[in-house]
């Protein structure tokens, strides 16, 4: 007797059918959401970003409350009972909600934070102040993005066997420099200048001239000349106060992103600028700022 073969297409359709857990996969062209879907999405993603964080929170006051009394003689046999977590899993996830709690706090704000407990695991042992650095590094590591746990791991372990280059040792506040080797998004600032506002532990945040930006110090060339440490500062502020004109034109855009990669103003460079305050009605703050002084 011959034995009937089921087509492959069939059984495939059988074998999903009874999979009812198995999450299909939807190719869908784009398409604009409105704002409400907006909103929602928003709502969800941070859901799913908090998830390990929330949980964290929740056992903290579970344990502090010793809301498991009425159960559970011990916190221990009320996890794992209740929630097949181990003594050693209670321990991270509180660990990682309070690296989450200082990470918002500091530097960072409400950036990019972190997804999952193991990418903070590397980062339980530090010093608050160090989170938030090791954080960051980690964070241009991945290219601006959330970093993998290997990322954070790699970075501290690099931290154990040779310690960052410190900040303080490297520069002073209102330093000037020329950045360079950065990537990622902040790669088109490579070539402009910089001011160091504020020196953390093991990088500096500077002043460009559109943004602020966190940066290591390889990422700073100094400009030593005494001219430039005093001209650029007031040429940062006289940009700034411009582009903070709302009804700036897109090509005063255009020239001042050309004015933030040069180190000092050409006579003419310097002649648009005083054109571009005279026509938007923003007064000048030193007429020195157009000097050549690399010469």
């Amino acid at each position: 007797m011959t034995k009937r073969k089921t087509p492959k297409s069939s059984r495939t359709s059988d074998i999903q059918a009874e999979d009812s857990t198995s999450v299909s996969v939807e190719v869908v062209d784009p398409e604009e959401l409105t704002e409400e879907e907006l909103s929602l999405r928003l709502h969800l993603e941070r859901k799913v970003e908090r998830s390990f964080y929330e949980c964290g929170k929740a056992i903290i006051e579970l344990r502090n409350k010793r809301l498991y009394r009425s159960t559970h003689k011990t916190f221990e046999e009320y996890c794992r009972d209740r929630f097949g977590f181990t003594h050693r899993s209670v321990n991270y996830l509180i660990a990682g909600s309070m690296v989450v709690d200082n990470l918002q706090k500091g530097t960072i704000g409400s950036q990019i934070l972190p997804t999952s407990e193991r990418q903070v695991r590397p980062l339980t042992k530090l010093e608050p102040d160090l989170q938030c650095e090791v954080w960051q590094l980690s964070v241009e590591e991945a290219g601006g993005k959330v970093p993998s746990g290997r990322i954070v791991k790699d970075i501290v372990e690099r931290l154990k066997e040779k310690p960052l280059y410190k900040a303080g040792d490297f520069c002073l506040v209102g330093d000037v420099f020329i950045l360079t080797k950065l990537d990622a998004t902040e790669r088109k600032y490579n070539g402009c200048w910089a001011i160091a506002l504020a020196l953390n532990e093991f990088t500096v945040e500077v002043a460009v001239h559109d943004n602020t930006l966190i940066v290591k110090p390889e990422n700073l060339n100094k400009i030593d000349s005494p001219e430039a440490q005093h001209q650029l500062p007031l040429l940062k502020q006289r940009i700034w106060r411009l582009r903070d004109r709302p009804e700036l034109d897109r090509g005063a855009y255009t020239v001042l992103e050309s004015l933030g990669r040069q180190s000092y103003l050409t006579d003419v460079e310097f002649g648009l600028l005083q054109w571009l305050e005279e026509y938007y009605g923003v007064g000048n703050l030193d007429s020195n700022v157009g000097m050549d002084y690399t010469h």
